[in-house]
């Protein structure tokens, strides 16, 4: 080959021996590529110094490039789902470009409009709050796989938890420890609607249904609030203000258990000696051994990794049925969990 030349996909495969479909497939990291193959294809790029040209690929439709949405930079559980879409394209030529894509559907848009505009070859899009009818619209554009929001959909793969379940372990967990009072602290834009699908209102019914089988419909407390540290401060405080407060409290997500956390220390009480506090997401921040937070975990790497191997599934075929995977989650009980003060359960 020329030196002067860049490498093609073609050079690979010649050097490889093997047709330009199976380099393709390596490129992928698609299933049905022998061992044997995946080495040689690879020696072969590393020998030529091969990389997609994203310009080129572009005006013919592929740029290895994938959007990402994430709506909260700041809540913990979203860089787990990351590392597994990353960690997954590592072994192929796509890279991830992260969008900040805000709270609002508004501002979720116009990321992903951007995102499109750049002729990325597929989008993740983590929890996204657009409504149904303009995330079909995207998905009928561009390969699309959702993180979080439950539902089916014929025009895009989704990847969730079960939360209806994973809101249960905790309620199951709280009740068997002998407590009664037990609220739920739910993300709830309140100035706006938000689909019934979002995992944080999935959540919350799996609550109800727990409390109600195990027989404390009449103490059902859910706090409308936000998944954030400031929101779980305010909300436990309005909680710890009541004549009757919980004995235990049941945060959404971790980030927000945080801030139950600050409120119930600066009340003076202890956790979980006066009252229990639960997670959700298990994320590295609750199993610090100062926080020691009993949450569930939903294995937010496996989320992300099934995510992208989903997503470049559809970027080869575009029109194949469409995938909801759901995963199982589990309890993972710390010492924030205890039970309840003798005279106040």
């Amino acid at each position: 080959m020329d030196s002067g030349r860049r490498a093609t996909i073609a050079d690979v495969a010649s050097r490889a021996n093997v047709s330009t479909a199976a380099v393709s497939k390596v490129l992928r990291n698609a299933y049905g590529v022998s061992p044997a193959m995946q080495e040689r294809v690879r020696a072969a790029i590393a020998e030529l110094g091969y990389r997609p040209h994203a310009a080129a690929r572009g005006m013919r439709g592929q740029t290895y490039t994938i959007g990402v949405l994430i709506p909260d930079l700041r809540n913990p559980f979203f860089p787990e789902l990351i590392e597994g879409i990353s960690d997954h394209f590592a072994g192929t030529q796509y890279q991830a470009l992260l969008g900040p894509g805000g709270s609002t559907p508004e501002s979720q848009a116009r990321i992903t409009e951007a995102m499109i505009d750049r002729r990325m070859d597929g989008l993740i899009m983590i929890a996204p709050v657009v409504p149904r009818a303009q995330l079909e619209a995207t998905a009928r554009t561009i390969p699309t796989v959702v993180i979080g929001r439950h539902g089916r959909s014929a025009e895009f793969d989704a990847v969730v938890d079960d939360d209806i379940e994973g809101a249960a372990l905790i309620v199951d967990h709280l009740a068997a420890l002998g407590h009664r009072r037990i609220a739920h602290i739910e993300h709830r834009d309140t100035t706006r609607g938000i689909p019934t699908t979002m995992p944080q209102t999935v959540r919350a019914e799996g609550y109800r249904r727990a409390m109600q089988r195990n027989d404390l419909t009449d103490e059902i407390d859910v706090v409308p609030s936000t998944y954030s540290e400031s929101g779980g401060y305010a909300a436990a405080r309005e909680l710890l203000s009541r004549p009757a407060p919980p004995t235990a409290i049941f945060a959404g997500a971790d980030v927000a258990a945080i801030g139950v956390l600050n409120a119930v220390y600066e009340a003076g009480l202890r956790i979980p000696q006066d009252i229990s506090v639960a997670g959700y997401d298990n994320t590295t921040v609750a199993a610090m051994g100062p926080i020691s937070l009993t949450s569930v975990d939903q294995d937010g790497h496996l989320m992300g990794a099934n995510a992208a191997r989903l997503l470049l599934e559809r970027v080869e075929d575009k029109r194949r049925r469409s995938v909801l995977m759901s995963l199982s989650p589990t309890l993972v009980p710390r010492r924030s969990t205890a039970a309840p003060p003798a005279a106040g359960g």
